[in-house]
Formats: structure tokens, sequence, C-alpha cells
């Protein structure tokens, strides 16, 4: 059993059955209607908050136990949520297919493909389209409240700005916050977010 289905194992949901607070903090840009990309999506409690906007949502995740999960929360939301299995890896991102392109915590991704999977998102947003993603800073080495532990996955404000700069840019942060996300995401945390939206 791999890592992430042994982890999603339990009955609970690991990082909690509420979407990500910073995802759910960009409902008034969502548009009211078209496709959405919760990539790594893990239980599924971003890409199914995503359905209950009235977006049509692509899940996806390598770890068919979390699938399986999502599928049920979406269910008990009483929304439809689409998964596929696969490793993001092998992803082929579709050119301009998503109104919307959401990345929370993915930090197993090192250097190089972290930034195939950035170059991916930028890639499968439709003109318009918005880009929704979080992770954790350097300082997370010492809060140790979740993520990796590995110095070069984790964000920067500077990398973000980099990476996304064929994107207009509506928000860059880097801040510390409480973050309380089931029992694998608690506490003081150094947080790095970005919303962006591609040219038209």
């Amino acid at each position: 059993m791999s890592f992430w289905d042994d982890r999603y194992s339990r009955d609970e949901y690991v990082f909690g059955e509420a979407p990500n607070a910073f995802l759910a903090a960009q409902d008034h840009l969502l548009p009211k209607s078209g496709k959405a990309l919760a990539i790594a999506d893990g239980e599924g409690r971003n890409g199914g908050w995503l359905a209950e906007q009235g977006l049509d949502v692509l899940s996806l995740d390598a770890s068919p136990v979390g699938l399986e999960k999502a599928k049920k929360l979406a269910a008990k939301r009483r929304v439809k949520l689409s998964t596929k299995l696969l490793d993001i890896s092998d992803y082929d991102w579709p050119a301009e297919r998503f109104d919307v392109v959401a990345g929370i915590f993915f930090q197993f991704a090192g250097p190089e493909l972290r930034d195939t999977i950035f170059a991916g998102m930028i890639e499968t947003l439709k003109p318009g389209g918005l880009l929704i993603l979080q992770g954790y800073g350097p300082r997370q080495l010492e809060y140790k409240t979740g993520g990796p532990g590995i110095l070069e996955n984790l964000y920067t404000e500077a990398l973000l700005a980099e990476k996304f700069a064929a994107l207009e840019i509506l928000h860059l942060g880097d801040r510390d916050g409480e973050v309380a996300e089931g029992s694998a995401h608690v506490g003081k945390s150094h947080l790095v977010d970005l919303v962006g939206r591609k040219a038209t």
C-alpha cells in the first residue's frame, strides 16, 4: 500500500471535510459555472467544495483510497464530482480546458515535477481562467505543523512570482497563520499563496 493509501485508510478525513480556508476565501472570484480542476485533491474536501459553488469539477489524485473517500464526501454534500486516478507526473494538461484550477498543499513535488505542474496549471486554464494555489513556506520547517519537511519543496513569494509571471497576479502573500485542517494540518504555519488570472 502506498504512503497516501495508508494515510487515507482511516475512517476520519485526514485533512478534514471542510475546504481549505484560503480556497474558500476566493469564492467571490469564482465563475458561477464552468469547469474546475482540483489537483492532488486527496479525499476531495476542495474539489467537493468547488462543486458546491456550481462548477463541474475534475478531482485528480494518485490514491484510489483517497478518491473513494472523495466520492463519499461529494455524495454527502449532494454534489457531483468527477475523479481521475493518476500520478500527477502522467497528466497531459489539456490546453485551455478549465475555468478554475486549484492546487492546495501538493508539496510532495520536488522542484522539477513542481515546475512541470505549475506550467501545466497555466496551460490548462482557459483565457480569463482563475488559478488558486497555497502551500507552505520555509519557516514551516521550524513549525512542523504539516508539510513535507523538505526545504526545496516549499514555496517563497519570489518563486511563485517567477513561475506564474504569465498570469495577472491578483494576490500573492507570505504570512504566518493558524491552520486547522483535520488532524494533519494543525497549528502555526508559514503559508505562501497566490491567485492569478490568465489573460483573455
